[in-house]
């Protein structure tokens, strides 16, 4: 068992209204956006834009502002989704090895046939290989692994219940 504390879910927001809906669709659409620009496109006044906005950080609703990059454009053109088994009593350590493999973007533990589901980037094929057979099969805590090539991605921002 590992001796990390245990996460708590954080506590949900208090209820979001109209206002701050419309706060965080123009942020997600611009993080830049001046509180000026934020306050008019809402229809409120720029103290009322800079309290929400405060608010809404401080609740953790928005946890940080950030660019969006073309990961091929920086050079990790290759992207592959790694399916992965891990010893069952040992998934936080798992987690934390997991996390420090280059390229990883994202890490999921999950139910069904796979334990968890990683995101990684490369730049060659080369670099993907290494990964995969010599760190991540070398990882103390990983049973078995299935690596599934990205072909074409796409995003979206989901909206705001």
């Amino acid at each position: 068992m590992s001796s990390q504390p245990r996460r708590r879910p954080p506590a949900p927001a208090a209820g979001l209204d109209d206002v701050d809906r419309r706060i965080v669709s123009c942020l997600t659409q611009d993080g830049r956006m001046s509180v000026n620009e934020l306050a008019a496109r809402v229809g409120v006044s720029r103290a009322t834009a800079y309290a929400r906005l405060d608010r809404l950080r401080s609740e953790g609703v928005i946890t940080g502002f950030t660019a969006v990059v073309d990961p091929a454009r920086v050079g990790y053109g290759l992207a592959a989704l790694i399916l992965g088994n891990v010893e069952q009593n040992e998934w936080r350590a798992a987690r934390d090895e997991l996390l420090h493999l280059p390229g990883v973007e994202y890490l999921a533990f999950t139910s069904g046939g796979f334990d968890m589901v990683a995101l990684v980037r490369a730049s060659s094929i080369e670099e993907l290989r290494d990964v995969i057979l010599e760190r991540l099969h070398g990882a103390t805590h990983v049973r078995s692994t299935q690596t599934v090539f990205v072909l074409d991605e796409q995003r979206r921002t989901l909206p705001l219940p």
